[in-house]
């Protein structure tokens, strides 16, 4: 993928130190973190594995020093992409006749604070709606390619893409939408819906990829390194890899044929209306 210029909206906190204070074990810390994971569409899984060093969820203040721009290739590829999300969104966003606030992409090693609790490495990229940011340790993509086997830059522009995706649903007020419905389901329910929820990220990632295929900045080879990527993270996939067995009434973000299906659902057609994923899956 080519990228063209870089957006302004990234911060580099790589080489920052961060002092988080305490642990939460699996009381009301826990409890906090999950039910926010699970009303605006945050794996319970990946919010679990915040609960080692996280202190709340209450608006915390960023490590010390100043924020910065990367200056990596690395870094840069990831502002890049994120510019180019951008140019999308405001734009389907203007035909809509709304405006969209475009989100922060942080770029963390190891651990760093955010709006949702503490953010770790281990956990993956995530957005967190309540600072409407975007936070990824760089050697995810380092996982995804040799433990996933799903390597190449567009594979990594999906990855931003996705998280996103889910920008645009706080915008669009679909996050608000499905937490009010959460509160009445059922745990199995309760999955479904966010099986839901992440598949639409996905189809939005597709229709980024669709616009960013107009201005000409696809190359050979990238759609097919995105479905790569975006079967590799399968609920499926991963159950089988980690588990030995699938159990798909436990599925949070969709099987491998979904997430595939609907990037490709968004890529094809580029519009927003494509990605009703609450009508079928």
């Amino acid at each position: 993928m080519r990228i063209e210029g870089q957006s302004s909206n990234v911060e580099d906190r790589r080489g920052q130190s961060f002092g988080g204070r305490g642990l939460i074990g699996g009381g009301i810390g826990t409890l906090v973190l999950v039910v926010v994971g699970l009303f605006f569409g945050i794996d319970p899984r990946v919010i679990l594995g915040l609960t080692e060093t996280a202190q709340s969820v209450q608006q915390t203040r960023a490590p010390q020093g100043p924020a910065k721009a990367p200056t990596d290739p690395e870094g840069q590829f990831v502002s890049g992409v994120l510019l180019d999300t951008e140019k999308t969104w405001n734009t389907l966003f203007k035909q809509l006749g709304r405006s969209y606030g475009n989100p922060k992409v942080v770029i963390f090693d190891r651990a760093t604070r955010s709006a949702c609790g503490t953010g770790q490495s281990a956990m993956g990229p995530f957005y967190c709606p309540l600072d409407q940011s975007v936070y990824i340790d760089l050697a995810f993509y380092r996982a995804l390619q040799e433990r996933f086997k799903a390597p190449g830059d567009f594979a990594q522009a999906y990855v931003i893409a996705h998280e996103v995706g889910h920008h645009v649903q706080n915008q669009l007020g679909i996050m608000e939408k499905t937490q009010a419905l959460r509160q009445r389901l059922n745990e199995a329910q309760s999955n479904a819906l966010s099986v839901r929820v992440e598949l639409q990220a996905d189809c939005f990632a597709g229709v980024w990829a669709h616009h960013a295929g107009n201005r000409k900045l696809l190359e050979a080879g990238d759609v097919e390194e995105a479905m790569r990527a975006a079967a590799a993270i399968g609920d499926d996939n991963i159950q089988r890899r980690t588990q030995g067995q699938i159990v798909p009434e436990s599925f949070t973000h969709g099987s491998s044929e979904q997430r595939v299906r609907w990037f490709m659902t968004g890529m094809k057609s580029g519009q927003i209306t494509a990605c009703n994923t609450f009508e079928g899956v």
